[in-house]
């Protein structure tokens, strides 16, 4: 079994080499394959959410509000392209129960649990970044250590982002997130770009840039789900 996913690792990676080598880098030339793969369900977590909303840019903006917009964007990427998508949320509703002692750990439960019940090929968590130097820039894609698969999908949709977005992290980080590691199956948590760097936090509200972002994570998902044979 680890063979095997080592080999289709190194598959995926040379098939993505190739792809980027022939000069794939705008959005009207790659091409998915011959048919969607609808039986792929895919979780897309938008972080934070309720009354957690996570970090606020220098000029305010709210990262619970950008993570669900860039959700949405993703989710509709990915439907078009025929996948099944659940939503861990689609608004600012409380995932929490509300008698809950613990509401954090009450809303971490709860994406659990729509996570377990969803039996997804992957799970996507968006977030955005926040940082003491405001010279911090550039999206990260992270994994759960020692999970072969997600680290595979984690490398394809960070080489992708470094291609579109202008992000300059080679691969994927291991990182130690709840969403990543709350289960079993493939899971990376993407950090958009930093909203403590003022230009990047102008880039992360334009929707040219936000289309970017998307684009480069569809990529990832296309490539580890083997669907741009087509184009090489």
């Amino acid at each position: 079994m680890v063979l095997a996913i080592k080999k289709k690792t190194l598959i995926i990676v040379v098939l993505l080499t190739l792809v980027f080598c022939l000069g794939l880098s705008g959005y009207s030339t790659l091409k998915t394959g011959t048919s969607p793969h609808a039986e792929h369900t895919i979780v897309i977590d938008a972080g934070h959410g309720a009354r957690d909303g996570g970090s606020v840019g220098v000029n305010g903006t709210i990262e619970k509000e950008i993570n669900l917009k860039y959700a949405l964007a993703l989710q509709k990427k990915l439907e078009n392209a025929g996948f099944k998508v659940i939503m861990t949320r689609k608004d600012d509703t409380p995932l929490y129960d509300e008698n809950a002692p613990n509401k954090k750990l009450s809303d971490m439960n709860a994406r659990q649990k729509i996570i377990k019940n969803a039996n997804p090929a992957l799970v996507i968590s968006i977030h955005m970044n926040s940082f003491s130097l405001p010279s911090a820039k550039g999206a990260n894609t992270y994994y759960r250590e020692g999970d072969e698969a997600s680290k595979t999908c984690a490398d394809l949709i960070q080489r992708s982002l470094n291609s579109y977005s202008g992000a300059t992290n080679k691969l994927g980080k291991p990182g130690d997130y709840y969403m990543v590691k709350c289960s079993y199956y493939t899971s990376v948590l993407v950090e958009c770009g930093f909203l403590s760097n003022p230009e990047e936090e102008a880039n992360l509200n334009s929707t040219e840039f936000m289309e970017k972002i998307i684009y480069s994570i569809y990529c990832g998902v296309q490539l580890y789900f083997g669907n741009f044979y087509e184009a090489i």
